[in-house]
């Protein structure tokens, strides 16, 4: 082989091992050296060094275990260099003897605690996204800022940021205890959610999937926390979402809600495993947000249309669980179906200022104000959610629904 062609090679195998192993070396190295940060350094100079290394001795039998080990001498000389204290002498003394045994075969699966450590609610929830993006699904800096539509250095001083927060806060690299356990993972469920929709809203020549990083992370918990009942609710709620994905626009480039898309293009598997770990979840009897959601979606897509009777009283379940303004919306959307329109309007005007710059308000009170009969004001609430629309396929799908009115 060709020293160019050699080189490209070793290339790809690191790139290959990063994109596989990456949250799980970077879970263990955190583990050991009690810093994101550091970690991530230590990381990133043994890949620097796998280049030179591997080109002169080839592929390690466990790339993982050779990046591990190298990372972890990285971080000794590291903490060597930064004087004297009795915290620091005590880790570089774990690392002298974690690099007394023999090239690690497998790495320990830390990255539960990472994934809580990086899920932390005392972060915004942006950062808590771009941190487990970059940490634990191995994302460049760059990839999260295109996905997010900041600069590349803002997104870095954004990430450094978080760290750096997690370090002064003396924020545990831990599992939660159990009397923390509910809070802290309906944060992480949260934070997975968000990855998941961030992605199902992308442009279609995004280069990175996010709902398929997303359902990696809730494939992930439901494997490191089996029987957990929520994790399930949100699995079921991105399968099922992800199933309708190449439904939810026309041909004509505008956004079709469930009721009318063409279910022959939905991706059935993932709608049966979806109901599958829906109906897991329920028979464990311990109802919460994201369960209550994804029965709410499976009701979307019952035969031969949405069970909207069902979706109220699932709206009215969720409410005392999640009072927010925007499933108070969603709440007046089901009562509408349902045939209670005053009561429908009465919820969605209550909103209006607090939800003033919120598009989905203002296009659902116009199809309830359409179906009461009320078409001016109807046309006026379809013109704000236009204006405030701010996917292509989202306006177009409002224009036909006002051109209707005329």
């Amino acid at each position: 082989m060709s020293a160019p062609a050699q080189a490209i090679a070793l290339v790809q195998a690191l790139e290959t091992v990063l994109r596989q192993d990456r949250g799980r070396m970077m879970a263990a190295l955190t583990h050991r050296l009690g810093s994101v940060q550091r970690a991530e350094d230590a990381l990133q100079e043994a890949s620097l060094s796998a280049m030179s290394h591997w080109a002169r001795d080839g592929l390690r039998e466990s790339p993982q275990g050779w990046l591990i080990r190298v990372a972890f001498r990285k971080a000794l000389d590291q903490l060597r260099t930064e004087g004297r204290d009795g915290e620091r002498e005590a880790a570089v003394q774990q690392l002298q003897d974690l690099l007394g045994h023999e090239e690690p075969e497998s790495i320990p699966d830390e990255r539960l605690r990472l994934i809580f450590t990086c899920c932390h609610p005392a972060l915004e929830l942006k950062s808590r996204v771009a941190l487990t993006l970059r940490t634990v699904c191995g994302l460049s800096t760059g990839e999260i800022a295109r996905l997010f539509l900041d600069q590349e250095a803002t997104m870095g001083q954004r990430l450094s940021r978080a760290k750096t927060k997690i370090a002064r806060a003396g924020i545990a690299y831990a599992v939660p205890a159990p009397e923390h356990w509910e809070a802290r993972l309906q944060a992480v469920l949260t934070t997975v959610y968000l990855i998941f929709t961030t992605g199902y809203n992308a442009a279609a020549d995004e280069a990175r999937d996010l709902c398929g990083e997303a359902l990696f992370l809730a494939r992930l918990l439901d494997a490191l926390c089996p029987a957990q009942p929520e994790i399930e609710g949100a699995l079921a709620l991105m399968l099922l979402t992800e199933a309708r994905r190449a439904a939810r626009v026309s041909a004509c480039g505008a956004t079709v809600p469930p009721a009318e898309q063409d279910r022959r293009l939905w991706h059935r598997e993932a709608e049966a495993e979806g109901r599958h770990r829906l109906e897991a979840a329920l028979r464990r009897k311990r109802a919460g947000p994201f369960q209550i959601k994804a029965a709410i979606s499976a009701c979307q897509m019952a035969e031969p249309g949405p069970d909207w009777p069902q979706i109220l009283c699932l709206y009215t379940a969720l409410l005392p669980l999640e009072p927010t303004p925007v499933v108070r919306v969603n709440h007046a959307v089901a009562m509408a179906e349902n045939g209670l329109l005053a009561a429908a309007l009465a919820t969605l005007n209550a909103l209006q200022e607090t939800l003033a710059d919120f598009q989905p308000l203002h296009a659902a009170r116009a199809a309830v104000l359409a179906m009461a009969g009320q078409t001016d004001a109807a046309w006026r609430a379809y013109e704000q959610a236009i204006a405030l629309a701010s996917h292509e396929c989202d306006k177009r799908f409002l224009a036909a629904r006002a051109a209707r009115l005329r």
